[in-house]
């Protein structure tokens, strides 16, 4: 029984050296070894997605698929009014977004015809808009409203970017790929 004061450190029963073998050896054969060529198509692929190479890697490895699209919340985008303007960080960001679709979600106290207004001024042309799940909803209830938000995309392909913690779990609900706070998204550079 481990006491107090215990620094949790290895414990020294036998086995321990065998064991720590064991974790290493397997853990290493959990890490794929790619191809160069792979490795650069998917670097490639992060660029074009906006993405850090190790960003998209994880998600990639943790979905098992390619990201196909990302799902932005008004948060995210710093969207709080129907008269807010798109601003020029997130703007360019999702104007050099290639190759991926884009999904909104309005959150409560924003119209959905008032940010797609505010999106089509910017220059942004969003394959699916949604009213967010209302807090307090039943589980099935938000499920479908984020896989409403997918646009009949795989849901596993979906990565969520977003601000609040509530956010974060419309990402469990909907068994997206992934979820990203909008500052990690926004602020990192690709590669």
């Amino acid at each position: 029984m481990i006491g107090l004061g215990h620094n949790n450190g290895p414990t020294m029963e036998r086995g321990f050296a065998f064991r720590k073998h064991a974790w290493t050896k397997a853990r290493a054969q959990l890490m794929p070894k790619l191809p160069l060529a792979v490795i650069r198509r998917r670097v490639a692929r992060a660029k074009a997605l906006g993405l850090p190479y190790q960003t998209y890697a994880t998600v990639h490895m943790a979905s098992g698929r390619d990201i196909i699209a990302f799902m932005f919340s008004t948060n995210a985008l710093r969207m709080m009014r129907d008269s807010d303007v798109l601003p020029d960080d997130r703007r360019a960001k999702l104007l050099d977004m290639t190759q991926c679709r884009q999904h909104h979600v309005v959150q409560k106290g924003l119209t959905i015809d008032g940010v797609t207004r505010a999106l089509d001024a910017a220059g942004i042309a969003p394959d699916t808009i949604v009213g967010a799940p209302v807090f307090g909803a039943t589980y099935a209830t938000m499920r479908q409203t984020i896989l409403d938000g997918c646009g009949g995309l795989p849901a596993d392909g979906v990565v969520l970017i977003g601000d609040t913690a509530e956010e974060r779990s419309w990402s469990a609900v909907g068994k997206l790929a992934g979820f990203l706070s909008s500052d990690a998204y926004f602020t990192q550079s690709a590669l």
